[in-house]
């Protein structure tokens, strides 16, 4: 299989994990006999201070016309103060928009291994962590109208959106549910937003043909705290932009790392954005210190979702699996070195103990 990737290492970390991440692509292509290419797309910060344009449209056309997209991170305080529509996050909501991926899917996995890591009590997690949040990606307040009356002490942000927005993502998430524990949740704010109760209204309108799959309701706080209560009465959550972006990065910190987690935003039929959940980290960009992990682990679900190599992704998790058994650590996942035969390993050693393992004769 040939397939062009387009990679955005853009800022901050974001290059350095991306690197190792080809690593471990060019591995798996090297052991099941594929071809993958790679053009490099601008994005973030860096593009604002080359053309002055957090995503200038060739940039977007670029990944457009490639098979898959992995994004490292934007942003940055050397940005801060710009205004909003040339900030470096402004390019994340335009590759999302003009990618047209309207399907975030967030998993939230807490890896045995770094157990010790859960903020948590261990008799609310002692069966593990094992949430996939489906987030509504390019609606709702993030793409709704906004503006700022004239003498700028009025300001208004627009959730909005539409049956056919609703519709489709909440049928995605009754599909994942089905391949999981056929377990969905919806969660809103019906009781004030009527947005929310035309999600509802949706939700209603389509449950019929997922039998096998038990629905329920949350509000968004009773979710948000029931995350942290007993995080393993949830399988599948459905939600809108806003709301899945808070409870997703919830989700993300009760498994312990969020140098951990990755994410898809699939869309119907275009090429799909795959990248880390964790920021841009500045300060330790360059010096051999982020966890590439979830970066990696964003390229197994490119792999799964884009390419359909699920034998591949499967090598990708089993590998990752593998390394943190034998004790190897980043900095943010080394709890006690020296201790239980944990091991510190920076970037680039993490990112080719993966290759190892994967390149590893079975």
């Amino acid at each position: 299989m040939k397939k062009n990737i387009a990679l955005i290492g853009g800022d901050g970390i974001g290059p350095d994990v991306v690197a190792e991440a080809v690593k471990v692509l060019d591995a798996v292509a090297e052991k099941f006999g594929h071809e993958f290419s790679y053009t490099n797309v601008i994005a973030g910060g860096c593009a604002i201070d080359k053309s002055n344009n957090p995503l200038p449209a060739e940039q977007l056309e670029l990944c457009l016309k490639s098979d898959a997209v992995l994004l490292g991170a934007v942003g940055g305080p050397k940005w801060d103060n710009l205004p909003s529509d040339m900030r470096p996050e402004k390019a994340l909501l335009g590759l999302r928009g003009g990618m047209k991926v309207f399907a975030n899917l967030r998993p939230a996995v807490m890896f045995p291994q770094l157990k010790d890591a859960c903020p948590l009590k261990n008799e609310i997690v002692k069966d593990g962590i094992d949430v996939l949040i489906v987030r509504e990606l390019i609606g709702g307040i993030y793409f709704g109208e906004r503006g700022f009356s004239e003498d700028g002490k009025t300001a208004w942000d627009t959730e909005k959106y539409s049956w056919h927005e609703i519709e489709r993502i909440v049928r995605m998430g009754f599909e994942f549910a089905k391949k999981r524990q056929n377990r969905l949740c919806l969660v809103d704010k019906a009781n004030i937003l009527n947005s929310s109760q035309l999600w509802r209204k949706v939700t209603e309108s389509i449950k019929g043909e997922y039998p096998q799959v038990q629905l329920s309701y949350l509000y968004v706080d009773n979710a948000s705290m029931q995350l942290v209560k007993n995080p393993a009465q949830f399988d599948v959550i459905v939600t809108s932009n806003m709301f899945g972006d808070i409870l997703s990065d919830e989700a993300g910190e009760i498994t312990g790392s969020i140098g951990m987690l990755s994410s898809a935003s699939l869309g119907e039929g275009g090429p799909a954005l795959y990248e880390p959940v964790h920021g841009s980290a500045p300060d330790i960009a360059g010096k051999n210190i982020a966890n590439p992990l979830a970066t990696i682990l964003s390229a197994a679900m490119m792999l799964r979702y884009s390419f359909n190599l699920e034998q591949e992704a499967l090598a990708i998790e089993n590998a990752v699996k593998k390394v943190l058994d034998e004790g190897f650590r980043t900095s943010d996942i080394c709890l006690n070195q020296g201790e239980k035969g944990e091991k510190l390993l920076g970037t680039v050693e993490m990112g080719n103990a993966v290759v190892k393992e994967i390149l590893l004769k079975n």
